[in-house]
């Protein structure tokens, strides 16, 4: 072939080229002229995927974790004494994503503190799973939880402890049990004494009926109205579906927040992103015994929710 008609491909084909990435762009163009010879035939919506363009969807999904400094939550108090607050939307649905990413292969069998070791018992029947402290969301999470808690921690001395992952699934339970412990644990350093001063209950998953967190022995904060009105129990949900699909589910988002139990005590339902936060201790560092509590049986579904047990120092003595 003469050297000039290899020089002609060579110019047509490097033309090919460029009109075949160049499409894409081409239609967004502010003048019509410009895109005129586009005929009717698809066009994408993204650039030509070539080994030099990244792909945007991949690009978005390996983005790393960035912590919402600024995120807000409501407060509404519950119960004065013992104080148990509830935290709406304390987790955000992207924290949630990536804290249950972060949990999937390390779930197994809960277990509970008995005479000081860790074991299996049939008071609880659901999973759990570590989480790691360094966890760019874990870190977030915890910081938010440790800047609600105030001087209620020292810092240099208190902290926030690991947190926990636990997960119901049909049928499974917590009977009635306490987050602290009756005899404060070593620290790792064995010069100080620790013990759970409060407890945070976050909801990350609740496509699930049943399964409340009871408190039997809390109360409201008021006591019962003269003339037989009822208490508040937390606000419900206003928001309506456009079509009246799946609605079992909608009825039990339309429930209350908490509602006083037909047994006694309070009864919170589980919605993912939002809290319970209570004081498991008195100033003199002994347990309450009014903060038992228990996950009630789930019905159907699953529940995954996150544990957070600050912990409080003792000097050795």
């Amino acid at each position: 072939m003469a050297a000039g008609g290899l020089a002609k491909m060579t110019v047509v084909s490097i033309g090919a080229f460029l009109v075949g990435i160049g499409i894409p762009y081409l239609s967004s163009l502010p003048s019509p002229k410009l895109a005129s010879f586009i005929g009717d035939f698809p066009v994408p919506d993204y650039p030509l995927a070539f080994p030099f363009l990244k792909n945007r969807t991949e690009s978005a999904a390996n983005t790393p974790f960035v912590c919402d400094t600024m995120h807000s939550y409501r407060t509404e108090l519950v119960s004065l004494d013992p104080l148990i607050i509830y935290i709406h939307d304390l987790i955000t649905p992207i924290e949630i994503a990536s804290l249950l990413e972060t949990a999937e292969p390390r779930f197994a069998p809960s277990q509970v503190t008995k005479h000081g070791r860790q074991q299996q018992t049939s008071d609880r029947t659901s999973s759990s799973a570590g989480l790691p402290r360094d966890d760019p969301t874990v870190v977030c999470v915890l910081n938010r939880a440790r800047n609600f808690m105030g001087t209620m921690l020292r810092d240099g001395w208190d902290e926030m402890g690991p947190p926990q992952l636990v997960r119901y699934t049909s049928g499974q339970r917590f009977n009635v049990h306490h987050d602290w412990f009756d005899y404060p644990q070593w620290a790792a350093d064995g010069e100080r004494k620790w013990n759970r001063v409060a407890s945070f209950f976050a909801i990350l998953q609740d496509n699930c009926t049943g399964g409340e967190t009871h408190f039997p022995h809390a109360r409201p904060i008021a006591p019962p109205s003269p003339r037989g009105e009822a208490a508040w129990q937390g606000g419900r949900q206003t928001q309506t579906r456009s079509q009246q699909q799946q609605q079992e589910e909608d009825d039990e988002k339309a429930k209350p927040l908490w509602r006083e139990h037909e047994n006694g005590g309070l009864a919170f339902r589980p919605v993912a992103g939002n809290a319970i936060f209570w004081i498991n201790l008195h100033n003199n560092g002994t347990g309450d015994w009014r903060t038992v509590h228990a996950g009630l049986p789930l019905e159907r579904g699953l529940k995954t929710a996150m544990n957070i047990w600050p912990r409080h120092y003792y000097p050795y003595e």
